[in-house]
């Protein structure tokens, strides 16, 4: 026999599960490399083992590259396969990864020829890697590992036909185990860049840190050497040295951009990754009225994310006043902006380097949200 519990006058407590907003990850890349699957759609990848499961006749790195980025620290990666290096397959390959949840970018069998060899000319993979920086600036989320040519006496040629703020370039390459040959380091880097930012954030130098399963270097550089490569002014090549008592290390931290503030790879995936945060958490105000109760949530949520960052140790200032500003009203919206349907806000931030004030421009229109 069933009976009611009796209805006593009284407070009653409703617990309410809190819905938990979906983290922003970084540190997770796409690999773009040569072989083939059931469907050759990308396949998202939580282990190494889970690369054999799903590809079949791998002919260049992708395999051993996929490996390293695990081995050193790296969770989640995609994995598109192209059927070979033709310039349209890469196009299409970049252009199938722009709905991934992605933030960088990795593509080591372009240094390959229709046979598996090396590529004897650099000036064709330099076409092969600027189309990769143009895929990188146009997408404005996602930043490009490089991998620099095997020849030491190109490196300084590659670096200088190179220039984008969204890419990084590093040499030399590395000897692994059960492998004869060398492979490109782009995905050692990329594991230590996950491995980083999971355990201080973007902001992070991601350097002076020892590569996992490193056995040797296809060329040994010397502190003048990189001294040449990464020139006061303009791109870098961030080099990876045998020192001794110490391992392989990442020696470098410098993106390829020639622009003083863009010269450093945290400072740059720092506000690359502010503009994925922006599109994600703003997304809803587009199509609001453009007046006064929208630029005070714009100024209001903007804030509260700079602040968040300042508490990260991401800025500098000992306040938040001198990390950061957030303006977003009236002078910032003319009229002329009103009727076009834009909303701009104007962001300053002080990243750790170089120690100055950054500014962007949120603008936002029908189109979505760009940050410049």
């Amino acid at each position: 026999m069933l009976t009611k519990e009796p209805q006593i006058p009284g407070i009653s407590l409703n617990q309410i599960v809190p819905i938990q907003e979906l983290e922003l990850l970084t540190g997770v890349p796409v690999f773009l490399g040569l072989a083939s699957s059931d469907n050759n759609e990308p396949k998202k990848l939580t282990l190494r083992t889970q690369f054999d499961q799903h590809f079949t006749k791998v002919k260049g790195y992708l395999r051993d590259v996929v490996k390293g980025f695990f081995e050193n620290g790296g969770r989640i990666c995609y994995v598109i396969p192209l059927i070979n290096n033709s310039l349209d397959t890469l196009h299409q390959g970049l252009e199938t990864s722009e709905v991934l949840e992605t933030d960088l970018v990795c593509v080591p069998d372009i240094m390959l020829d229709a046979e598996g060899k090396i590529i004897s000319t650099l000036e064709e993979i330099i076409q092969r890697q600027k189309i990769i920086l143009e895929h990188c600036e146009e997408m404005s989320d996602r930043f490009a590992i490089l991998d620099a040519y095997i020849q030491e006496e190109e490196l300084n040629r590659q670096r200088q036909a190179l220039s984008s703020h969204n890419g990084a370039l590093y040499a030399p390459w590395l000897k692994i185990e059960h492998r004869p040959d060398f492979i490109p380091p782009c995905g050692h880097i990329a594991g230590m860049y996950a491995s980083c930012d999971r355990a201080v954030g973007v902001h992070k130098a991601p350097a002076n840190i020892q590569l996992e399963g490193v056995l040797n270097l296809s060329s040994s550089l010397t502190a003048t050497q990189q001294e040449q490569l990464n020139p006061k002014i303009g791109a870098g090549i961030n080099c990876i040295r045998s020192l001794r008592g110490r391992g392989m290390r990442v020696w470098g931290v410098r993106t390829l951009s020639p622009q003083a503030e863009w010269q450093y790879i945290n400072v740059r995936r720092l506000f690359l990754t502010f503009g994925r945060w922006a599109n994600r958490n703003l997304a809803d105000t587009v199509f609001e009225p453009n007046a006064f109760p929208l630029w005070l949530r714009l100024q209001r949520e903007l804030s509260v994310y700079c602040e968040s960052l300042w508490r990260q140790g991401a800025l500098q200032g000992s306040v938040p006043q001198e990390a950061f500003y957030v303006k977003c009203d009236a002078e910032t919206n003319p009229p002329e902006n009103r009727e076009v349907g834009q909303v701009v806000a104007e962001i300053g931030l002080a990243p750790i380097i170089p120690g100055e004030f950054i500014k962007l421009l949120l603008v936002q229109s029908n189109s979505g949200i760009s940050v410049t």
